[in-house]
């Protein structure tokens, strides 16, 4: 079976349109390969992420890694931390290893590989360059008003009506 298929559009201009704001990172540089620590093989570490200049009236934050490329219509979230407090504008590398790990009282939702952290990339052997799109979400409430639960789609559904701005960095893979 053959894994080739068309390139899958960056889906964050799909979206409704907000604001963007900066995002920067030690960890993944824009349109590069990833680092070896942050491939689901060798280590599973979240990137350090930075960010400034979100819109005014913000009061939490969900950060995500999304995978457009994986060979499923829904593409793949490798990670989903929410109700990240609005003071806080860095996550350490290795901020998305579990609950504990994130400040406030922030907190993970099940990634599609089954944890409640950040997985590293995992593309299938011989498939085609992948995609990472870090996002931090500037969100309008102190909370997004879910809970641990819920999927990523149900996170994505929240901020489609809550995000006041989004700031965008992504990095590459291929197995």
């Amino acid at each position: 079976m053959s894994l080739e298929r068309p390139l899958t559009p960056d889906p964050y201009p799909l979206l409704p349109a907000v604001p963007s704001f900066t995002l920067t990172s030690a960890d993944v540089k824009d349109g590069e390969p990833l680092k070896d620590d942050q491939v689901n093989k060798f280590g599973d570490m979240s990137p350090q992420l930075s960010w400034s200049g979100a819109p005014e009236g913000t009061k939490s934050y969900v950060v995500t890694c999304f995978d457009p490329d994986a060979p499923i219509v829904s593409g793949f979230w490798h990670w989903v931390a929410v109700d990240i407090p609005a003071d806080v504008t860095e996550l350490a590398a290795g901020a998305g290893a579990s609950d504990d790990t994130l400040p406030g009282g922030a907190f993970h939702v099940r990634n599609d590989g089954g944890g409640l952290n950040f997985m590293g990339a995992a593309p299938p052997a011989g498939d085609q360059v992948h995609r990472y799109f870090f996002v931090v979400h500037a969100v309008g409430e102190e909370s997004l008003g879910v809970d641990g639960s819920v999927s990523p789609a149900v996170v994505g559904f929240n901020l489609a009506f809550k995000t006041l701005g989004r700031a965008i960095i992504h990095g590459t893979y291929q197995h």
